[in-house]
């Protein structure tokens, strides 16, 4: 999977946060750390544990890199930056019940609207799985020859 660059000054205004949360019930925030082993315990079950580690670096981050979306009190999706390398947006998911209605786009928008305010003028999606969505939502495109980019030789167990 490519990687793919976000110009962060250009992003679309999209749903405001409010709004979203009024209209559908989900507050999109960042974690916070008292959260963090719940949070990264769904990710790894829903996920892997690979992203559980990234989502525990960007939870333990200050400010938080890590973006949650809720539901009354239930743990819909995450998204998160700087993770495994500074400027890099992921990893994000949504829990596969809740997907199409919205929540991932909004959840990819906070986050990068976040990169923006603390200081990036790009964001880099790292190995991006849905380019077609990153394209159409951000306007996201695709970083020639970045296969298979800062994931090769991963160790996994």
């Amino acid at each position: 999977m490519p990687d793919m660059l976000v110009k962060l000054y250009e992003l679309p205004e999209g749903e405001a946060p409010l709004q979203y949360t009024e209209r559908t019930g989900v507050v999109i925030r960042r974690a916070l750390a008292p959260e963090l082993l719940t949070i990264a315990e769904w990710v790894e079950k829903q996920f892997n544990k690979e992203w559980r580690s990234e989502c525990m670096v960007a939870i333990s981050q200050s400010p938080v890199s890590c973006y949650v979306a809720v539901k009354e009190g239930r743990l819909l999706g995450f998204a998160c930056y700087d993770a495994t390398c500074k400027g890099f947006f992921g990893p994000t998911g949504v829990d596969e019940q809740e997907r199409g209605l919205g929540v991932g786009k909004q959840l990819f928008l906070e986050t990068l609207r976040g990169m923006r305010e603390a200081g990036y003028g790009y964001a880099i999606i790292g190995g991006a799985g849905p380019t077609g969505f990153y394209e159409k939502v951000a306007g996201a495109t695709i970083i020639e020859g970045s296969v298979p980019g800062i994931y090769k030789g991963l160790l996994r167990s």
